[in-house]
């Protein structure tokens, strides 16, 4: 795969772990992290969560409580430069707005810890670079949140694609939307980075990526908000995307924080098709060939995990969701900005 660092490897299964859990701190308490994170990390086998960094100290000490993790392991976020002197902590794991991505993981890399970094990576290209750049000259690892690479039902639709059960794949397209209420962070330009884009067509991004195996050479985009809609001063609300790939392969996509939920992609080769409803979410993966799709079971917000903290005990250099995925994925979303700001083709 290109520089990108495109995932399509089926993740390893951690059944009889030899080795040390690789400790993890938990920075940012809101509610992915105490809804989806936490609670599956009993689902790890390579990882364990043994700190927790918060601005919220009501939060450090019921989920502290809750979890098991000792009171001298929970950190404001002014307290967070101890965590050099906790050799319990390996990896910090951030999930706070990606207006502070760029802050926390500097921080982190330079107190010696391996990151593991939600997305959207950062708010810009440049602050991207820097937290790669942060954590290869600090000798540690970087991983973006990207789990739909470790979630069964998407693995399966890589590995059809890639071994050409469908046929040559001529269309790939994606939709990603929900209806956003008022005084979200996520409307926020400075906390979000974006709108409908940054938040959940970064996963179209993804699937057109991972699914065709390929980097977008052009994109063409438009974005519209609706008219007097106070909710979209600083973001964008709908947008529509094209891509060409070398290929001649044509893929489309759509975000949107004005749908019902919509959560799909659709592949269409010279031999079958692949339809997936919720494709991307956290449950209930509706995946479609001429038979429902059912892989092997697996948590992938798990294997995410235990993948970073198998890199870390085996000492590999990268991983299969690393920075340069998250940083070229910012570059992609910006020239679809671009693209709809001039009404213009925008070469990648």
């Amino acid at each position: 795969m290109a520089a990108s660092g495109l995932a399509v490897s089926m993740p390893r299964l951690f059944q009889e772990p030899s080795a040390k859990p690789v400790g993890w701190a938990i920075l940012g308490l809101g509610g992915y992290a105490t809804n989806q994170i936490l609670p599956n990390m009993k689902f790890c086998k390579l990882s364990k969560p043994v700190a927790l960094i918060s601005g919220t100290p009501a939060k450090l000490e019921r989920l502290g409580a809750e979890y098991g993790i000792d009171a001298k392991n929970r950190y404001t976020y002014d307290q967070m430069d101890a965590i050099k002197d906790n050799p319990e902590i390996e990896v910090v794991y951030i999930i706070t707005p990606p207006g502070t991505h760029r802050d926390f993981t500097l921080r982190a890399a330079n107190l010696g810890k391996h990151v593991c970094c939600e997305k959207p990576m950062a708010n810009s290209v440049a602050e991207c670079q820097e937290m790669i750049d942060a954590c290869k000259k600090a000798g540690k690892l970087l991983q973006i949140g990207y789990r739909s690479h470790y979630e069964p039902h998407n693995l399966r639709a890589i590995e059809m694609c890639r071994k050409g059960e469908l046929g040559v794949l001529r269309s790939i397209s994606t939709s990603m939307g929900f209806s956003m209420g008022r005084g979200s962070w996520r409307l926020e330009k400075k906390r979000g980075g974006g709108g409908s884009m940054y938040d959940i067509g970064i996963y179209g991004v993804q699937a057109l990526r991972y699914l065709s195996g390929e980097e977008p050479t052009e994109v063409y985009a438009t974005i519209s908000n609706p008219p007097g809609d106070d909710r979209f001063k600083e973001v964008e609300d709908t947008v529509h995307y094209t891509f060409k790939f070398p290929s001649g392969l044509h893929a489309m996509g759509s975000s949107s924080y004005s749908w019902t939920g919509v959560n799909r992609y659709e592949v269409l080769g010279t031999r079958g098709r692949l339809t997936a409803e919720n494709a991307t979410g956290y449950g209930g993966h509706n995946f479609q060939t001429r038979q429902p799709i059912t892989p092997n079971p697996g948590n992938q917000w798990a294997s995410q995990m235990d993948h970073l903290s198998d890199c870390i005990r085996t000492g590999a250099k990268t991983n299969k969701t690393p920075g340069e995925m998250g940083l070229q994925d910012i570059k992609i979303i910006h020239a679809i900005y671009e693209s709809a700001k001039t009404g213009k083709p925008v070469k990648l």
